[in-house]
């Protein structure tokens, strides 16, 4: 048989040069990117490179999420997200449009492995962290915020929420129930906020929102009884012409930084801003004791933290509220950092509000989701001694 014959070889062309110019200059700036990345960073393995995350590729997800971090791999990112929204309305892997004008967290509408599992960890957890806090007197108040395309389904268009995420709210609510926690379900609230309860752009609830779930919080927390402390919430109001709001769904996209014209269907918002105004001590107790701290904290997620959820919730109890809510925080990272934290252990509680978002309840657990409230004599010592059932 005989030798195949080689192709031809066609001289290179110009455009093929300037193209493998071109190749050669980006992948010669990428090595010195990465090189100076690796020079200036601590470690660009995880720290604890294992056996099992070597096969089961834990390892390498961690070193291209930390190499993703480079500044010419960031850029590139921030190219490639643009020219995709420009050409094909693509918004990356994290964000999906519904109608014209409305994005949502693709978060929300996932359906996970193992989901009911991990709900229902999850809820063992807040059921053993109301045990531990009603041994101290501290009572216990879970606050769902629900999904926005669970509350905003008429904006949801082509986009399709799985059918089974139907039953999670209930699911989650009936657990804690049976194991005598007090859980409030903020959807009903939502659905009768005036002017909608979330922005377009948006995954958060907007003022009026929040407003609303502070109104439906205040009444639970009336409905539990109980002293709600001395401390006075003083608040000066003042209301903010309409705005450009920035959505973090626009940001989340990487389509921040493009021409306001060019991203999505800006958002304008009124606002209020809430200045808190010092107080004079009433009483030397007040001055050097603790007489007017809050006896209410709230810790949760970034909705405690936005649209002045806390300010609005403080003056409809009339009392102070603390907020120890973090940002990213998800199911157990503020609680986890609060029950840690000296706030708690000088000054607990009457009463903590846990705030949760219902798209965290089915997710993969994590480390920060195992929650333990310390088992210290001195907050016994410290802290008032009430019905668990009650504030």
């Amino acid at each position: 048989m005989e030798d195949p014959k080689p192709l031809p070889q066609l001289p290179a062309s110009r455009a093929s040069k300037i193209a493998a110019v071109i190749l050669m200059v980006f992948l010669f700036a990428g090595l010195l990117s990465n090189l100076r990345f690796a020079s200036t960073t601590e470690s660009v393995l995880p720290h604890a490179v294992t056996r099992a995350g070597i096969l089961d590729g834990a390892v390498s997800k961690e070193l291209a999420n930390r190499m993703a971090d480079t500044p010419i791999a960031a850029d590139a990112a921030r190219a490639q997200r643009a020219l995709g929204w420009l050409t094909l309305h693509d918004l990356g892997p994290r964000v999906r449009q519904g109608c014209p004008g409305w994005l949502f967290l693709r978060d929300e509408l996932s359906v996970y492995a193992d989901s009911d599992s991990h709900l229902a960890t999850r809820a063992d957890t807040v059921a053993a962290v109301q045990r531990e806090l009603a041994r101290h007197g501290i009572a216990l108040l879970i606050v769902v915020v629900p999904d926005k395309s669970r509350i905003e389904p008429q904006h949801l268009c082509s986009l399709y929420r799985p059918v089974s995420l139907g039953a999670r709210l209930a699911d989650w609510t009936s657990r804690l129930t049976a194991d005598g926690v007090q859980v409030l379900d903020l959807s009903a609230a939502l659905r009768g906020a005036p002017g909608g309860a979330f922005f377009r752009t948006d995954t958060h609830w907007t003022e009026d929102g929040a407003g609303a779930a502070a109104q439906a919080v205040a009444q639970r927390i009336r409905a539990m009884g109980g002293p709600l402390g001395s401390s006075k919430p003083d608040y000066r109001v003042t209301d903010k012409p309409p705005g450009r709001r920035p959505g973090d769904l626009v940001r989340l996209a990487g389509l921040d930084d493009l021409p306001p014209s060019w991203q999505p269907r800006p958002e304008i918002a009124a606002s209020r801003d809430y200045i808190p105004q010092a107080q004079a001590a009433a009483s030397a107790d007040d001055l050097f004791g603790d007489a007017d701290l809050p006896g209410i904290a709230v810790i949760g997620t970034s909705y405690s933290t936005t649209s002045d959820f806390v300010p609005q919730l403080a003056l409809a109890l009339g009392t102070g509220v603390g907020n120890f809510a973090r940002e990213g925080g998800k199911f157990g990272g503020s609680a986890r950092a609060y029950f840690a934290s000296p706030a708690y252990a000088q000054t607990p509680p009457r009463l903590v509000v846990w705030e949760l978002d219902e798209r965290d309840l089915q997710s993969p657990l994590e480390a920060e989701d195992t929650v333990v409230v310390p088992k210290s004599s001195a907050i016994d010592s410290r802290t008032p001694h009430v019905e668990a059932s009650t504030l």
